[in-house]
């Protein structure tokens, strides 16, 4: 589940006295818990990011607040506040909060939560029941909701981190409010990282974090705010271990006399009434903790450019390897994956095009993944293009071909319509000339014949130019069979 985003610590008091209790997800964390658990919102105005839910008079606002009851479907990726708003829900209900996730629990569970959710309905008090992972319920397990939610014998709370209109059934969508939750954003994620080194539920200010090390952080979270605490409690604790070691007197081979450690009155002591600094945790020190060496990779610095340039130079080149490398460090360094899609489409079509025409195919299919599927399952399908692409015949045709015509168009060359391709279809037509003599291809058993379509300026101009590479080995002869048909023995024919 989403730790980082679980429910309020303690009993949660319910409007009509009493409190709602909900097992783990709703008990208060040890000071020995995860840093993730120890951080998680306890109010609305602690959830990070999500503004555009959350704004005011927003349908989740109003829920979060009290004012309304509906199930709803929060649909995001993991570490953005799911749990922490389910929770939120249940207290403004003043509901009793029930969690299950799709992970472990059956029909069986299921039907046992709703049964206990009757029996509670009958003195008057709401159950909220939350479900993780709603996506991997069968249709059967979604099925079996939808009667107590239709009643509201349950106030559905469910997450799935994948498009719900794929994921779950249509009668249980119809019945719940679809929110999406989005990625946090690098602001998000270091406002959630300040607060947990300051605050007494996080480190307490018992360490310092050097810009650079909080830089990292941020660009190892990919929006995920559970993800970047953790790598930040790794740090503090590697950081805290080193100091610790660095402090203990009976470690320095060099200490002649032991004894002046205690004396209150040496001004060298580094230890004197417990003045000394906080630890501070520089880059080497995260990267050591997380096992992951920094990313030099600026998304809006030359760093951007330079690897997203060096990424499509060397599918241009079909250096399958290369690319990978330089889409390794896009993903790593967080970068929005919609972005190196956009790359891929692109590039099917600037560099390949008519050479292999399932390019563009495989790279708008990755495009659909991100979109439906997200982070970091999505990096598969970029992956899969990125290969596709970088080992697939290369050719500029398509390039060359509309900038050789936009060239002909910007010089002027713009000659008026043949008359017999002109709309015909309004009346006075055929008296202008409009449509009169057109001849219909399908009307000619081979479905090609001679007839002019370019104005007569541009009548025998090659735009397009297949190469000898991939599907264009077999395009260039059709294509020259097909010009000659149609622009006939009689066509002022020129090759530019």
């Amino acid at each position: 589940m989403d730790g980082l985003f679980d429910p309020p610590p303690g009993p949660i008091a319910a409007p009509g006295g009493g409190a709602v209790t909900g097992g783990a997800l709703t008990s208060t964390p040890s000071p020995s818990a995860p840093l993730a658990v120890r951080m998680r919102p306890q109010s609305l105005d602690e959830i990070v990011g999500q503004q555009h839910l959350l704004g005011a008079g927003s349908p989740l606002r109003r829920l979060i607040n009290g004012s309304g009851a509906a199930s709803v479907m929060l649909y995001g990726p993991p570490g953005t506040g799911k749990t922490t708003m389910a929770a939120l829900i249940s207290r403004a209900t003043g509901g009793r909060f029930e969690a299950l996730s799709a992970l472990s629990a059956g029909v069986k569970e299921v039907r046992a939560v709703i049964d206990v959710a009757r029996r509670r309905l009958v003195d008057g008090q709401q159950t909220v029941l939350f479900i993780d992972e709603v996506h991997r319920f069968s249709k059967t397990q979604q099925d079996a909701l939808l009667d107590a939610v239709e009643n509201r014998i349950v106030l559905l709370v469910a997450a799935t981190t994948e498009n719900p209109s794929f994921s779950v059934v249509a009668p249980l969508l119809s019945r719940s409010l679809v929110l999406q939750l989005r990625s946090l954003t690098d602001a998000d994620i270091r406002e959630v990282l300040t607060r947990a080194i300051t605050d007494p539920r996080g480190l307490d200010a018992g360490v310092e974090v050097t810009d650079a090390a909080l830089d990292h952080l941020v660009a190892v979270a990919g929006g995920d705010a559970r993800r970047a605490l953790t790598a930040l409690e790794a740090s503090a604790d590697a950081a805290l271990r080193g100091d610790d070691r660095a402090r203990d007197p009976d470690d320095d081979p060099t200490d002649a006399d032991p004894t002046d450690d205690a004396d209150p009155t040496d001004d060298e002591s580094t230890f004197e009434s417990g003045a000394s600094a906080a630890p501070v945790i520089d880059i080497a020190d995260v990267e050591a903790a997380i096992d992951r060496a920094a990313v030099r990779y600026d998304r809006d610095g030359d760093q951007h450019y330079d690897v997203t340039s060096a990424f499509i130079k060397s599918i241009r080149g079909s250096d399958v390897d290369a690319a990978l490398h330089y889409l390794a460090r896009m993903i790593v360094a967080g970068e929005d994956p919609r972005f190196i899609a956009r790359r891929l489409m692109i590039h099917a079509s600037e560099d390949i095009g008519m050479a292999d025409p399932m390019a563009l195919q495989t790279a708008v299919a990755a495009a659909q993944v991100v979109a439906l599927v997200g982070m970091p399952e999505a990096r598969l399908a970029l992956t899969q293009a990125t290969i596709h692409l970088a080992t697939a015949p290369k050719s500029a045709g398509v390039v060359s071909a509309i900038g050789a015509a936009i060239a002909d168009v910007e010089a002027g060359k713009s000659g008026a319509v043949p008359a017999h391709l002109r709309d015909s279809h309004y009346a006075g037509a055929q008296g202008l000339g409009s449509g009169i003599g057109y001849r219909y291809p399908h009307d000619d058993p081979d479905g090609v014949l001679a007839q002019q379509y370019p104005p007569d300026d541009l009548v025998g101009v090659d735009y397009y130019q297949p190469t000898d590479h991939g599907n264009e080995r077999e395009i260039g002869p059709r294509l020259g069979k097909l010009r000659s048909i149609v622009r006939g023995v009689t066509s002022r024919a020129r090759r530019r």
